[in-house]
């Protein structure tokens, strides 16, 4: 599989479905249009229908939550709106809230829903910087 060997280093930390998934729409996407930076945005699109980024890897998002993570996941071909990094910005302030307990993300519990998703793509950023 092409997309096995340009597997992005967060989804090689992260579980066989988020792997499965990314290769899966990152192949189609090859055929479709051929190598490149469209190909990964199709992967990545996909991807953040099931799955959220939480640190340095991704997980499944919680039951029931299906669906784009942010405004660039939910248009044709990613166009339009900035990318929420992998964060689910559909989910509620109460999951958003143990994510970030999870990250242990400083002053969490003052912070309001817009705020969290803030500290969550840095924190994640952050996470994966220091992964490499």
């Amino acid at each position: 599989m092409p997309g096995r060997k340009d597997l992005p280093e967060t989804l090689e930390r992260s579980p066989a479905t988020a792997q499965r998934t990314w290769i899966k729409a990152h192949d189609s996407a090859v055929r479709e249009y051929g190598e490149g930076r469209r190909a990964y945005q199709v992967a990545y699109g996909a991807l953040k229908h099931t799955h959220e980024k939480v640190g340095d890897h991704w997980e499944r998002k919680e039951k029931g939550r299906r669906g784009p993570s942010d405004r660039r996941a939910a248009r044709p071909r990613g166009r339009g709106g900035a990318s929420g990094g992998g964060v689910d910005e559909q989910a509620s302030k109460q999951h958003l809230y143990e994510v970030a307990k999870r990250l242990d993300v400083q002053g969490r519990s003052r912070m309001d829903r817009g705020e969290l998703l803030s500290a969550i793509r840095k924190e994640n950023a952050a996470r994966t910087r220091r992964s490499r």
